[in-house]
């Protein structure tokens, strides 16, 4: 009887040591997963649309303070509201990343409506492929879920910009 208390026992304080080993190990992968998984090109394309989007901002502002065009006045307003929102997402995926973001860019100078709307399709082109290939190629996954949402909303400025374009002159 003594040697079936000593052997249960024995195997109950080996059951005890390895499910901590096992518990300390889960609990080093979730916190690797709650820093995330950025490869060098995630945390690249970070600071790009960090870049892009806070430039989109100020220009946006100034399209809403200068522009002749109410449409295009409007088109700007919409571009701070949308990418000031992006920007602040992003901000939260970068520190998980431990990337630096860039400072506020300066407004770009156009001279006119036609020239700000032209940069505004130039500018959404080359996002709309930069974003739909972090959503596909992407290691972390709340990036890649960011970049997929943030390619439907630059899509539809794309096509906003491409319509405004359009009409001027």
């Amino acid at each position: 009887m003594k040697k079936t208390v000593l052997i249960n026992s024995a195997i109950a304080i080996a059951a005890v040591a390895l499910s901590g080993t096992a518990f300390a190990a889960d609990s080093s992968k979730t916190n690797t997963s709650a820093k995330g998984n950025f490869s060098s090109t995630d945390k690249s394309f970070i600071k790009d649309a960090a870049k892009g989007g806070m430039m989109e901002v100020v220009n946006g502002r100034e399209a809403e303070k200068n522009a002749t065009s109410a449409e295009v006045k409007k088109f700007g307003a919409r571009m701070v509201a949308d990418h000031g929102k992006a920007n602040a997402e992003l901000k939260t995926i970068a520190k998980r990343a431990g990337v630096e973001l860039p400072g506020e860019p300066s407004a770009n100078k156009w001279k006119s409506d036609k020239d700000y709307m032209d940069m505004m399709v130039k500018d959404h082109e080359k996002d709309l492929a930069d974003f739909e290939k972090q959503a596909k190629d992407g290691t972390d996954a709340d990036l890649k879920r960011f970049a997929e949402k943030t390619a439907k909303v630059v899509h539809e400025h794309l096509d906003m910009a491409k319509e405004i374009d359009g009409k001027l002159k």
